[in-house]
């Protein structure tokens, strides 16, 4: 597999995970307007738990092949682990915006550029050079700074969002490993399945317990709230993820971490587009150039992990 092959399917990962911020936003609007009177939170949670169960029920039907992932224990092992560590930085992701604005929650995300980095060299598995460490940390800045100045003030929301940042960078890396000793297309299923299945427990233990259960699932025969559902379900859930299991592999983690900074980038630009931001500012296209550099420099640096045979 061609490393630039790889980086362009990313960044089509990136482009998908873009849109997931405005069609989630679109779904939320639709359901705050068909029922008023439900919480919230409790939208955002039943939305997930349904934009995972979707992708896993289409994935077996679009390619039958993948099926055999479902009854195979390594398929499990790493699909699982894949999955439980995305579901985890949603969640606490999903808390953290509780606490903090979503331009502190953008910055403290994106240093799961820099825990990609640091957990690769301290397991040894990722050489960090000079424009590696330049690299990161201007898609760092670039992410951060996407929407504008955040403003800190530590409390228990930044801190579950630094954490949030460190599981996706564990994701990362963990991707990196599984999809070199297992077939990315069967272990993709299971990943996708154990996030609904965890979500679905979320859920169990929050709205369906404090009642509202019944209103939740009368929103999917909203047509405005189930199109972005769907959208976000296939092109956000399944053929994100199962472009990143197949093509990751190809290229460094660290590298893999700068191309996914990009993400905000295209959140933003829909945003605009779609109405759904304020007045134009000079930090998108800062942010965008930074992270743009960024990607530069770490292609330039061409640094690369060592393969499953060497080491």
């Amino acid at each position: 597999m061609s490393n630039k092959k790889a980086i362009w399917a990313l960044l089509a990962v990136t482009l998908a995970w873009g849109g997931t911020f405005v069609w989630m936003q679109q779904s939320l609007d639709a359901a705050a307007a068909a029922k008023p009177q439900l919480n919230q939170n409790w939208t955002v949670t039943f939305f997930v738990w349904m934009r995972f169960t979707i992708a896993a029920l289409l994935f077996p039907l679009l390619f039958p092949r993948a099926r055999k992932g479902f009854v195979e224990l390594d398929s499990w092992k790493g699909g699982g682990w894949l999955g439980f560590i995305v579901w985890g930085g949603f969640l606490l992701q999903m808390f953290g915006l509780k606490e903090v604005t979503p331009a502190v929650s953008a910055f403290l995300t994106s240093l799961y550029v820099v825990f990609t980095a640091l957990i690769g060299v301290v397991l040894g598995r990722q050489r960090l050079t000079k424009f590696a460490l330049i690299g990161v940390l201007l898609a760092t800045f670039g992410a951060a700074f996407i929407d504008g100045q955040p403003h800190l003030t530590f409390g228990i929301g930044e801190w579950l969002t630094v954490a949030c940042a460190f599981l996706f960078a564990a994701h990362i890396i963990a991707t990196d490993r599984i999809t070199k000793k297992t077939d990315p297309l069967l272990l993709t299923g299971p990943m996708i399945l154990t996030v609904s299945l965890l979500s679905f427990v979320v859920f169990l233990l929050w709205p369906l317990r404090e009642g509202g259960g019944d209103e939740l699932f009368e929103l999917l025969q909203v047509r405005s709230f189930l199109f972005p559902l769907l959208l976000c379900a296939i092109f956000g859930s399944l053929v994100a993820l199962l472009i990143l299991n197949l093509f990751q592999k190809a290229v460094s983690p660290v590298h893999a971490a700068i191309i996914y900074a990009l993400e905000p980038v295209w959140a933003a630009i829909f945003s605009l587009i779609m109405g759904l931001e304020g007045d134009f500012t000079f930090w998108l296209p800062l942010g965008a150039a930074a992270l743009l550099l960024g990607n530069f420099v770490i292609e330039f640096d061409n640094v690369k992990l060592p393969t499953v045979e060497e080491e």
